[in-house]
């Protein structure tokens, strides 16, 4: 787009006169045309359209351009509901715009109606010594009609548009970074204590078409609006409390209140859309999220239900004077004759500068501490960070892992500083990212191609080169949920803007978003892969891609999730694929289960094919059993742990080896691995535990009940025995068994079934015993943390999945142990 506004363009003086042009035309109580438009255009470029001298979509710029002078200039205050009369009077007057431009649709500008202008400032409820910010300011519409505050923060990321902002707004600060991305782009500026926005609905800057376009900017203006503010923003239809957008929603107003909710179905047919919006009041503070909305049509019929809800204290900042509101006449001088500002008192220097993680390297491996029992406390070997703390809680590790130092690495992360000033990354889980980083750095000796046969790698000159991968170990507690997002984070950070995070099921979503908005990044940045059909593109440009081990091997017809990731990905996709509870992948390789040989699971080999497609991918393994059993390091193909360069041919020859030399050699393995900057596994100290053993003695009448009960079970027994008879699976004369795998089946089934009973029913018994001790624990003003064995949850579904339409509207269900009788 031509900046219309540059000094050396002739065309942005003539579009500036043609605006003031236009001004006496809004004093009056006519109608403004487009030949009123037209003239005005002529008049100031001295030729039409038609000559090429300026567009249509120019001429409705200068409208919105000469709208925001006036109102400037001339709008009411904005105390009461029925004061946005004044709003409606004037829209009624405007010309309709009826052409867009390639332009504006590329950039979103679809500037606010002057009516709903209105109606979000009365929301705001501006105060005098507000700090007010529009992170996607167009032509100024959303805050024309203000009252006087503190300071205005203009941001706009077209110039044209930036350059109308600062000839209608003189005292304001005008920006142009990316609406999106304010939360670091805006941090050398005062905090904004009032925000009110119209983002773009569903495109973003670098992202190109993007549906949560308008819910990133949201995200992002609610983290830079100072607690105690107020932010009322105009979002579009489907950002609502619903089902599909339930975890989202949910990520955005985490402690944040939602004060009013608004959806209008009909309000921008004068800018040429009939797009239904939603207006959201948002206070910065604790509270609910839930609220009534209230539907109309437009503006006009929304007055009498609208109530102005009361504001909060927000923590202002210390400011210079306010921005006084002048009239037209001063407003055009105010390139010459622009008062000097006092100063300002800027915040410290941001914390969210991403800068180096400073760590020393350590010839000699630190000093090991004492062993108790067989652990060894926990220490970065190599590694000595500058300004790191310590875990939450100490960690251990093995005595044959502790004596193992790690190699001296040659990876420095890049980081926002706050995770580590502020400790939201720990010593150990920055270790982690560093050797991650590390491993990273190395290839797996060979060329290769994947095999069409199976799922390895075959050797071929031709082939590519494949980047090994490091396993991240740890036991609960050490946080590899946060460690995982760190390692994104740092690979986001240096230009790797996609990644791919498999993890056990989509409940996990919402713990992959936890982890990674505590770290600085936005829930809306982590998409399931769910929300896009099998058969169709994943539209994300960038992003984490979060992917289910049942969704990776899920196919329909020729079309299946995993082509679709690697699609998404691309060939020269080089970003983390993290495989959080790997383990899942464990039966790739198949082997002998109790009714005899097992095929590889299709989770597994889904799991491998997507590393073998993806050869330059940073591939992560974390699971607390990584290295119990020898099937659980199968699918690890980038760990370079057979092959060229190795004691093993392929991976069967290691399975089998391993597997004969038992956990000893696992053990080695492990030890190898992290001698060469591969494997990390840390767990949660149990120093200082201590534990008493509560007993429970069953009374006569608990015996009495057991008894009856087992001499029950006894007589289903005996009765089953029979029924395999009566079915020839047992002959009735010998006893000989002629359907092994069906006998095996009743029996299993029966035992389980029966065990489950005995643990219910002693459960039960014990009840008492643990309830008194609850009791007088919380007398004593101490807190109880009670397990959960079992919920029955798959159980219940069970029972629910075979209730016909009649039973289920009078549900009767029993869950109790007389259930498994």
């Amino acid at each position: 787009m031509t900046d219309l506004f540059d000094p050396k363009d002739d065309r942005a003086s003539a579009c500036t006169d043609a605006a003031r042009s236009l001004l006496p035309l809004f004093s009056g109580d006519t109608k403004l045309s487009r030949r009123d438009l037209n003239n005005a255009m002529v008049a100031a470029h001295g030729g039409t359209d038609a000559d090429g001298c300026w567009t249509q979509r120019d001429s409705f710029e200068v409208l919105e351009h000469a709208l925001a002078l006036h109102l400037v200039s001339s709008a009411p205050a904005l105390q009461s509901p029925a004061d946005i009369q004044f709003a409606l009077d004037l829209l009624d007057r405007l010309p309709t715009q009826t052409v867009r431009s390639e332009d504006q649709i590329d950039w979103q500008q679809f500037s606010t109606p002057v009516d709903i202008a209105a109606v979000v400032v009365l929301l705001a409820a501006a105060q005098p010594t507000d700090v007010v910010l529009e992170p996607s300011a167009g032509n100024g519409l959303l805050v024309a009609q203000l009252p006087r505050v503190a300071a205005l923060h203009l941001n706009e990321i077209d110039p044209a548009r930036r350059a109308r902002l600062a000839a209608s707004f003189s005292g304001a600060e005008v920006s142009g970074h990316d609406g999106a991305a304010i939360g670091s782009t805006m941090t050398n500026l005062p905090r904004p204590s009032l925000i009110l926005m119209n983002p773009p609905f569903s495109r973003s800057v670098g992202r190109g078409s993007d549906a949560l376009a308008a819910v990133r900017h949201l995200q992002a203006a609610l983290k830079r609006l100072l607690p105690g503010g107020r932010l009322v923003a105009v979002m579009p239809d489907w950002f609502a409390n619903s089902a599909r957008m339930a975890d989202i929603w949910a990520m955005t107003f985490a402690g944040m209140a939602l004060r009013t909710s608004i959806r209008l179905t009909n309000g921008y047919g004068k800018h040429g859309t009939g797009v239904s919006v939603r207006l959201y009041v948002i206070d910065k503070a604790v509270g609910d999220t839930t609220t009534v909305t209230i539907s109309r049509r437009n503006v006009g019929e929304l007055i009498e239900a609208l109530i102005v809800p009361k504001r909060g204290s927000p923590q202002i900042e210390a400011l210079g004077t306010p921005v006084k509101r002048g009239g037209a006449v001063s407003l055009l001088r105010a390139m010459k004759s622009r008062p000097a500002v006092a100063p300002r008192i800027f915040r410290a220097p941001t914390r969210n500068e991403v800068l180096p993680v400073g760590y020393q390297v350590l010839e000699t491996p630190a000093p090991i501490a004492e062993q108790v029992g067989v652990y060894l406390p926990y220490r970065p070997s190599r590694i000595v960070f500058d300004a790191a703390g310590e875990h939450p809680t100490s960690l251990v590790e093995s005595v044959a892992m502790g004596s193992i130092p790690a190699p001296i690495p040659s990876h420095i992360p890049h980081l926002p500083e706050r995770t580590v000033s502020e400790r939201l990354l720990s010593s150990s889980q920055l270790e982690t990212v560093v050797y991650a980083g590390h491993a990273w750095t190395q290839f797996i000796p060979g060329m290769f191609t994947c095999d069409k046969e199976g799922v390895g790698l075959v050797l071929d000159a031709a082939g590519r080169q494949y980047r090994k991968g490091f396993f991240l170990g740890d036991g609960t507690g050490a946080g590899k949920g946060r460690q995982v997002a760190a390692i994104i984070l740092d690979n986001w950070l240096a230009g790797r803007r996609k990644a791919i995070w498999v993890s056990k099921n989509e409940a996990l979503h919402a713990d992959a978003v936890r982890d990674w908005t505590a770290l600085g990044g936005m829930a809306a940045d982590v998409q399931p892969l769910s929300r896009w059909k099998i058969d169709e593109p994943v539209t994300m440009s960038e992003g984490v891609l979060f992917v289910t081990y049942p969704t990776l091997r899920s196919g329909r017809g020729d079309a299946s999730r995993l082509e679709q990731i690697i699609a998404w990905a691309a060939d020269d996709f080089d970003g983390v694929i993290a495989f959080d509870e790997a383990h899942e992948m464990g039966g790739v390789a198949g082997g002998e289960g109790a009714m005899g040989t097992k095929a590889g699971s299709l989770q597994g080999i889904a799991g491998v094919l997507l590393q073998n497609r993806l050869p330059a991918a940073r591939v992560l393994y974390a699971s607390a059993t990584g290295a119990s059993e020898v099937n659980n390091l199968a699918y690890a193909v980038r760990l370079g742990l057979w092959g060229p360069e190795t004691s093993f041919a392929d991976r069967e020859a290691f399975i089998s080896e391993i597997r004969q030399g038992g956990i000893a050699a696992m053990e080695l393995v492990a030890r190898d691995l992290k001698a060469t900057g591969l494997y990390t596994a840390r767990a949660l100290s149990f120093a200082g535990v201590e534990y008493d053993i509560l007993r429970h003695e069953l009374t006569p009448d608990q015996i009495d009940v057991y008894d009856r009960y087992a001499d029950a079970w006894g007589i289903i027994h005996r009765n089953m025995e029979k029924a395999l008879e009566i079915t020839g699976v047992v002959d009735a004369l010998d006893g000989a068994t002629k359907n092994a795998g069906a006998k095996a089946a009743a029996r299993s089934r029966f035992e389980s079934c029966k065990q489950r009973f005995f643990g219910s029913l002693l459960l039960s018994c014990k009840l008492p015993t643990v309830l008194a001790a609850v009791r007088q624990h919380l007398d004593a003003g101490q807190s109880v943390v009670l397990q959960l064995v079992s919920t029955a949850e798959a159980i219940l579904n069970r029972r629910l999945g075979e209730l016909t339409p009649d039973q289920r509207a009078e549900l009767d269900i029993d869950l109790s142990p007389r259930e498994f009788l």
